[in-house]
């Protein structure tokens, strides 16, 4: 009786195994500011080392393919591109991708602190400092795959801007928005979206009280404009950790998160990471 019932259950998890694996992976969106999927290998071997653009990029295992996730930014301009593929033996080669059109909407903001516009020269300087803490923890790289690449939520609420608006603050234009905005109450917590490692917590002067996370293989996170910080450099959180809380600090018309995510250091669109029902509220 045993052998009868344990067969039958062994062959469902067998025919569920693939749909679990695919769900590992984001969606490919080959845009500018969206994410390119490209086979790069069989799992028979070890993981190759991918480049673009000089830039080490992420390798994960889906059933017996290796898989490059590129993050393209969003200033990338359409047309073919080439990853630079090492084979473990060391031999190299080219792979070739196309990079498509996306047309992104624009967004016309009032921001009553002039001085978040047109920033003065004490400003600038310190804009400048805050700047290159972020660069440098954008291009981390920690030698350890992601938990999970379907991240979840981390604010509870409506999408309220989306990414890669082109921007204008009291009728100026500015740089595209690269992240995913979230409108939530003043107070309302902020989780990790996945496993990850605090690499900075500041007070910056557009993003307001900020965490960036690392969550392994040029993967970083970030949360903007909180009430209050949770966290500390160094901590490590597990997935729906609170990280901190839903403020209005920094440049903002109200309370919300804004949340971007970095991939091989170019900004990309988070609903990627996210599950197909949550994205398709963005549609």
């Amino acid at each position: 009786m045993n052998r009868y019932f344990l067969f039958p259950r062994a062959f469902i998890i067998s025919l569920l195994l693939p749909t679990l694996a695919m769900a590992a992976l984001p969606a490919s969106e080959p845009v500018p500011g969206g994410i390119a999927i490209i086979t790069v290998g069989t799992a028979a071997e070890k993981a190759p080392h991918v480049e673009f653009q000089g830039t080490r990029v992420m390798v994960v295992r889906e059933l017996d393919t290796w898989h490059a996730i590129v993050g393209l930014p969003l200033a990338l301009a359409l047309g073919k591109y080439t990853l630079t593929v090492t084979a473990p033996n060391g031999s190299k080669h080219h792979q070739s991708f196309d990079v498509i059109n996306k047309i992104y909407e624009e967004q016309r903001l009032i921001i009553s602190d002039q001085r978040k516009v047109d920033p003065n020269p004490d400003d600038l300087m310190r804009i400048n400092r805050e700047t290159a803490i972020q660069k440098k923890a954008f291009m981390i790289w920690r030698n350890q795959a992601p938990d999970n690449l379907i991240f979840d939520m981390p604010a509870q609420g409506p999408f309220s801007s989306a990414f890669g608006l082109r921007r204008f603050f009291n009728g100026q234009p500015r740089q595209p928005h690269a992240g995913l905005d979230i409108a939530a109450a003043d107070g309302a917590p902020v989780t990790a979206p996945a496993d990850g490692i605090v690499i900075e917590t500041g007070n910056y002067f557009f993003n307001g009280n900020t965490v960036l996370l690392d969550h392994g293989l040029g993967l970083v996170s970030m949360y903007n404009h909180l009430s209050r910080i949770d966290v500390t450099p160094g901590t490590q959180l597990k997935r729906g950790q609170v990280l901190g809380l839903i403020g209005k600090t920094g440049r903002v018309t109200g309370a919300h998160l804004h949340w971007t995510v970095s991939l091989n250091n170019a900004r990309v669109n988070p609903a990627l990471f996210l599950p197909a029902e949550i994205r398709a509220r963005l549609k």
